[in-house]
């Protein structure tokens, strides 16, 4: 415990150091000794900043993010569940590098195999969790390139769930921070690769510390995953928000100690110092209503599901609206997530953004007396 303390006040006063404003207001770019960096802005993907950011790196466990993320839509689609039991392998208790010690034949919960991968970098769970969901782990890979391929990123390939040295597996900090910004989008995963530390683990029995040390010492970071090996060096995908903003940061290749973590820090300053984004729309607010037609209710509210807003470099002065289009009605059964209208931005005259609205919820058909009531009503009317 005493060595734990002396530690944490260690990486204390080295972030605090970095924490001073580095860069003036205004300043065009930082610097980076990152070999290979990439400063993304979430909600629009604007690349703020970026080196060598199409260069294929050997990512370490970086690559748990495409796991982490192939393994949050297959929660998504209803293919698994967070409380199916998982067992392990002989194959997944072969693994080296990080691990939980899995033995072959334990189960735990698919929920605590995807801790054990997001706080503990487990490289046994991986397979554990690419097994339970594709069958083996060579076709659970083949999913992680398929993402990748839909996703249209050119600069990556797995061979691979845990990111261990492997000819051919590589990824770019283009690539990864936009497979990033795709795994922001789920709140589960987000969740996840918060966790600090998990000591519930087998009981109790096994504690996991989080190694992304970004999530104690530095305001608004919230995920996502370091790596290391004597190939990769010390990589980082992580990300921060403060306000509205959120940034996304990925560095490779840092052969320093802790030099991933003081290069995302510099980027990061630089990119809270020098932007804003202004929201407009929260994610899932409803912005408006539509008559209903046929309906067991006469209107229904439309919502922009992802929310809407816009970046723009501190000091400037832009004239922001917004624009909202609907159909005249909507013929019941609604259908909830269905279209149901476009909401504009519109910056200094210009649409700078389209969202396509949603209906609020299911609507179904009217009985024939509601329907009848109503066609009396408008002709009383």
């Amino acid at each position: 415990m005493r060595c734990r303390l002396i530690v944490s006040s260690v990486l204390a006063i080295f972030f605090l150091q970095l924490v001073p404003t580095q860069f003036a207001w205004g300043s065009v770019t930082p610097e980076t000794e990152a070999p290979s960096a990439l400063l993304l802005e979430a909600h629009t993907g604007k690349i703020l900043f970026q080196k060598k950011a199409y260069q294929r790196m050997p990512p370490a466990s970086v690559t748990k993010v495409a796991t982490l993320l192939v393994a949050m839509d297959a929660v998504k689609s209803g293919k698994v569940k967070w409380d199916d039991r998982v067992v392990t392998s002989e194959a997944a208790w072969e693994m080296g590098g990080s691990e939980i010690w899995l033995e072959p034949g334990e189960e735990m919960s698919f929920k605590e195999m995807m801790i054990a991968i997001a706080v503990g970098s487990a490289n046994d769970a991986c397979v554990a969790v690419a097994e339970h969901i594709a069958g083996s782990e060579k076709a659970f890979v083949g999913l992680m390139n398929q993402k990748v391929k839909e996703m249209g990123l050119k600069n990556t390939h797995f061979v691979n769930a845990h990111g261990l040295p492997a000819k051919g597996h590589y990824t770019c900090a283009y690539d990864m921070a936009v497979l990033c910004r795709d795994a922001a989008l789920y709140p589960e995963f987000m969740e996840l690769t918060s966790i600090k530390h998990y000591y519930k683990l087998r009981g109790g029995k096994t504690k996991l510390d989080n190694t992304n040390k970004l999530l104690w010492w530095y305001d608004g970071a919230d995920g996502f995953k370091t790596g290391w090996t004597t190939e990769a060096n010390y990589c980082l995908a992580s990300t921060v928000k403060r306000g509205d903003l959120r940034l996304i940061c990925c560095v490779f290749g840092i052969p320093e100690t802790g030099g991933h973590f003081k290069e995302s820090v510099k980027l990061f300053n630089w990119g809270f110092a020098n932007y804003a984004f202004q929201q407009l729309v929260k994610p899932g607010e409803v912005v408006g209503k539509v008559r209903v037609g046929k309906g067991s209710t006469d209107y229904i509210g439309v919502v922009a599901p992802r929310g809407a807003g816009i970046l723009t470099p501190k000091g400037e002065d832009k004239k922001v609206t917004k624009e909202v289009k609907f159909p005249a009605f909507l013929n019941a059964p609604i259908t909830q997530g269905s279209p149901a209208g476009e909401l504009m931005v519109i910056v200094d005259g210009k649409i700078c953004e389209k969202v396509p609205l949603v209906a609020e919820s299911d609507v179904p058909q009217g009985n024939i007396w509601r329907q009848l009531k109503k066609a009396l009503d408008a002709v009383a009317g």
